[in-house]
């Protein structure tokens, strides 16, 4: 939380963001006093593009009333963040929550379906900020036969580029002592569709009904949203979790198409042998990114992803 010798000073008083609703935040001090916030008038006109200047996990300095009333003056810098873009066409962008530790990708295979273009462009965003990530696949427990075979390949792919994957089930409980060791101590944000399962994957950590709990549609078999805003829950094992609403398209922002391979760690790693400097992995001669493509050494749903990306960079929007 926040350190008792940085609680007061001469920016106000210091506390850690818990909950955002909007236009009000509820910040928490070193001693688990809470505030319920506005933001100052002149913190929104510095140039922030968001939809929200102040997000879950944000450390700020409060202005504290004696009526109890308290307004956010300044945010500290932070240490990573996960954002995306705002909507189709918007030169906002939407922050998830900031300075985390670890990031918890929920996948599933159906109820709903999590495709790898989806996931892949929520890896790329965490690997240009800094933010490491394990992929959690959920609902195991309802998959056929087929579907469990289509899986284990999605997680063999994953596990080979060298994200730590963990099947789970919250109905049979496997996984569940994983989740809790990975997010022992550690403020980790729970992303992923509407539907996947994040509220349960709460209810179970915390072993009681904390977060409510929304339904499958079953004619499209999406998720309906049953959280509307992001609120950092503690856990029992230390650690803090980041619940957000369900996501349904993700957006890259501020990328440049030069350096959107960067953030593909086997194709960054492989492009060092092309022979232009500056090649995009498009068709360009020699390029040792396209090779690896063809000789299955680069999954080519991997590389599509990537070419996803750098069109919709060009034409200015993406896709959901």
């Amino acid at each position: 939380m926040v350190n008792e010798l940085d609680e007061r000073t001469r920016k106000g008083v210091k506390g850690l963001v818990i909950k955002n609703t909007g236009n009000t935040y509820f910040v928490r001090d070193y001693n688990n006093n809470e505030y319920i916030c506005k933001a100052k008038g002149n913190l929104r006109l510095k140039g922030i593009r968001s939809t929200s200047p102040i997000v879950v996990g944000d450390i700020v300095f409060m202005d504290v009333n004696a009526d109890g009333t308290a307004f956010i003056s300044d945010i500290e810098d932070r240490r990573n963040y996960i954002v995306r873009k705002a909507s189709n066409l918007s030169k906002h962008s939407h922050i998830l929550a900031a300075n985390i530790d670890l990031a918890l990708f929920c996948f599933t295979v159906r109820y709903p379906e999590t495709t790898t273009v989806f996931t892949d462009r929520f890896l790329v965003t965490a690997e240009a900020y800094s933010v490491p990530v394990h992929i959690i696949f959920n609902k195991i427990d309802l998959f056929n036969e087929e579907e469990k075979e289509y899986l284990d390949a999605i997680i063999n792919l994953y596990n080979t580029i060298g994200y730590p994957c963990l099947k789970t089930s919250m109905e049979t409980g496997e996984g569940v002592n994983e989740l809790k060791d990975i997010t022992t101590g550690k403020t980790v944000l729970l992303a992923g569709h509407s539907g996947v399962g994040k509220s349960t994957i709460i209810n179970t950590l915390m072993k009681k009904q904390v977060q409510k709990v929304g339904e499958i549609s079953d004619y499209h078999f999406k998720g309906k949203h049953t959280t509307t805003y992001s609120e950092m829950i503690e856990l029992d094992n230390g650690g803090f979790i980041i619940d957000t609403p369900g996501i349904k398209g993700f957006g890259t922002i501020d990328m440049g198409v030069e350096e959107v391979s960067h953030y593909f760690p086997e194709i960054f790693k492989i492009s060092k042998k092309c022979k232009f400097n500056n090649c995009l992995h498009v068709n360009e001669p020699d390029c040792a990114v396209l090779d690896a493509v063809e000789n299955h050494y680069i999954s080519e749903s991997r590389y599509n992803s990537y070419l996803n990306i750098l069109v919709d960079i060009n034409e200015g929007k993406y896709r959901l």
